[in-house]
């Protein structure tokens, strides 16, 4: 199982902007599916955008799309989730996931995924 590590969140004003940074400890060019979520205090973990192992393709929820975007992998086996336009409902701890699978497919499920990060933690305020 492969190591996935979270970094960037931060407290913003609504309008503002983070990135969020995860780093994965894979093999080099070994293939991963990965996504973002995030869970708010007192609800369910949800799908916030994810990209697919071959092919990169992307996908978001309907809450982020056109505010967020998913990158795919640099060299330094990071991948990323631009935050734009923050909201206050954005507040929540955003979730890095993996799965190492190599497809065209991108994942929406938590149960989809197999390595998790350990969180980091975004705040918006009005």
């Amino acid at each position: 199982q492969v190591q996935v590590v979270e970094s960037g969140g931060g407290l913003v004003q609504a309008g503002g902007s983070l990135r969020l940074s995860c780093v994965v400890s894979r093999r080099s060019f070994s293939a991963y599916a990965m996504g973002w979520f995030r869970q708010a205090p007192g609800k369910e973990r949800e799908f916030v955008a994810g990209v697919s192992a071959r092919g990169g393709r992307t996908s978001y929820a309907d809450s982020v799309k056109g505010r967020f975007t998913i990158s795919g992998f640099d060299a330094q086996n990071t991948i990323y989730l631009q935050l734009n336009s923050l909201k206050p409902e954005d507040t929540a701890v955003y979730y890095c996931a993996g799965r190492n699978i190599a497809t065209s497919d991108v994942y929406t499920r938590p149960g989809d995924y197999i390595s998790w990060g350990q969180g980091t933690q975004v705040a918006v305020s009005s």
